[in-house]
């Protein structure tokens, strides 16, 4: 793993927001999943639970948390499907709340919800959840998954981010076209602050979208080009020689999904075509 920026275990990063590291730190994970409290009363919303690696540490320390802080938890707010994020929601039940409380998500469209125990309150874009302290509105902000939300903190122009906007990397996603889309709603909110699922509070919020925007953007572009150039189509793995000079071998097999992510939201554009099974080309209009 590359060198990451040390984050503690519990740390109080806004007068409404404190962050709890889910105790499962990874290659995918950086330091761990980011879970927030938030609020300023004596119940606060919890955003996302953890999960995956070391579940039943992270509770521990949550209700460590809540119970030096003298707080409770009022409802859970899930970022989307992924166990990291998803899966400490029934251990909280067990050893914090005594039973369910409130736990919402955005549906999960097509597929079983991996949650399967959980009973989820489904939300939408646009609607508001309040607590002491706090008015919280979702965003859905799909492309890292179907079911991606973020939450705008109004009370400090702040948005929390979930896997849409990661503090030291850049995101990977299921579908770029909606990905990019998603990232340009996000903007449109001017975020001052970002809380993002993985790494480090984010301060300079706009720059980091656009940054996040124009990487995607480049990316597309040389892709592009290399097709322009090209007097065949290519498929995926001569784009990544093309694009990626000089990347490891163990890292190709990444870059081809990478690139094959780039070339779907080229063609939902109307930008490239296939021509043959697995290869592509500018469209001919192009």
């Amino acid at each position: 793993m590359n060198t990451i920026t040390f984050l503690p275990l519990v740390e109080q990063v806004s007068s409404r927001v404190i962050r709890i590291l889910g105790c499962n730190p990874g290659v995918k994970t950086l330091q761990g999943t980011n879970t927030y409290l938030v609020g300023n009363g004596k119940k606060r919303v919890l955003i996302d639970s953890a999960g995956m690696d070391n579940v039943d540490e992270y509770v521990r320390v949550l209700a460590n948390e809540l119970k030096q802080s003298d707080l409770s938890l009022q409802e859970i707010l899930i970022t989307h499907w992924h166990p990291d994020h998803s899966e400490g929601v029934q251990p909280i039940f067990k050893s914090i709340t005594n039973g369910p409380i409130k736990v919402s998500k955005h549906k999960l469209e097509n597929r079983h919800e991996h949650d399967v125990d959980t009973k989820y309150n489904y939300i939408k874009d646009g609607d508001l959840i309040e607590t002491e302290g706090a008015t919280i509105q979702t965003i859905y902000t799909p492309g890292h998954t179907t079911d991606h939300l973020s939450f705008y903190l109004k009370e400090e122009n702040a948005l929390f981010s979930g896997d849409c906007i990661l503090g030291e990397t850049t995101a990977v996603f299921e579908d770029l076209f909606s990905y990019m889309n998603s990232l340009k709603k996000i903007l449109d909110f001017k975020p001052t602050t970002i809380y993002p699922g993985h790494g480090p509070v984010i301060k300079d919020g706009v720059n980091r979208i656009q940054y996040f925007i124009a990487h995607r953007n480049k990316r597309n572009e040389q892709i592009l080009t290399a097709l322009k150039e090209s007097k065949e189509p290519l498929d995926e793995l001569k784009i990544v020689k093309i694009v990626y000079v000089g990347l490891n071998e163990n890292l190709i097999s990444a870059a081809c999904e990478n690139v094959s992510h780039h070339l779907d939201a080229l063609k939902k554009q109307g930008l490239v075509e296939n021509v043959n099974p697995g290869s592509w080309t500018l469209k001919k209009n192009q």
